[in-house]
């Protein structure tokens, strides 16, 4: 079990794992190929899993050889996304008393996510909890996206506090591994949308909640 004496920081991942979003990701994926007059394969959240908001724009156009630019395909999505974080979007359970609870205790808190800075401030604004981050990295700042360790190793660089004592939030494989290869404890959070991979998650993390109350008793 996670014990928070010994934490220092919390680095979140957001889609999935602090805010209740994969559904909206999904509907946009699917709603975006049919632009194109194409279906979205049963295979793609996998395909994609962990890539930045840049390296998943690339990957739309070279496997539906999609006409847009990578600029244009990343402001769609944009564009498609901000109404749906600023009213549809909401915390995961036990979220928004875990952020009090960290900040009372002195523990720094981080956000690392593939998403774009926009969605990620839009967000944040909305729920009323920017307040709470003392760094905001997205993987189109760093070298490689999640598995790879870059952007948790760069998040904890922001927060001045060393790996060992750094705990992440995730709520897919390649994200879990991107904080294990991080040299960081990692608590999976349980999706719906990832409950196919339940066993997975468990098995990689230290430990695996769907509110994270379970974290504060």
């Amino acid at each position: 079990m996670i014990d928070l004496d010994k934490i220092r920081a919390c680095i979140f991942d957001l889609d999935g794992t602090l805010v209740d979003s994969m559904w909206m990701w999904h509907s946009i994926d699917v709603a975006y190929l049919e632009k194109f007059g194409l279906e979205c394969p049963d295979d793609l959240q996998h395909e994609i899993e962990g890539m930045s908001f840049t390296e998943t724009a690339v990957y739309f156009k070279n496997r539906f050889f999609l006409p847009d630019s990578i600029e244009e395909i990343k402001h769609d999505w944009e564009e498609m996304s901000l109404d749906k974080y600023r009213y549809e979007v909401f915390l995961k359970p036990g979220a928004g008393d875990f952020l009090k609870s960290c900040k009372s205790r002195g523990i720094r808190m981080g956000i690392a996510t593939s998403n774009g800075k926009k969605m990620v401030e839009t967000v944040l604004s909305s729920l009323g909890i920017a307040g709470y981050f003392d760094s905001v990295v997205t993987a189109c700042e760093v070298s490689a996206g999640k598995p790879k360790p870059d952007i948790y190793l760069k998040v904890s660089e922001n927060l001045n506090v060393i790996p060992s004592e750094c705990l992440v939030f995730e709520d897919i494989p390649a994200g879990i591994m991107a904080g294990r290869n991080a040299g960081m404890m990692v608590c999976a959070v349980e999706d719906d949308f990832s409950e196919k991979m339940k066993k997975e998650k468990a098995d990689l993390a230290d430990q695996m909640i769907r509110d994270y109350r379970e974290l504060m008793k």
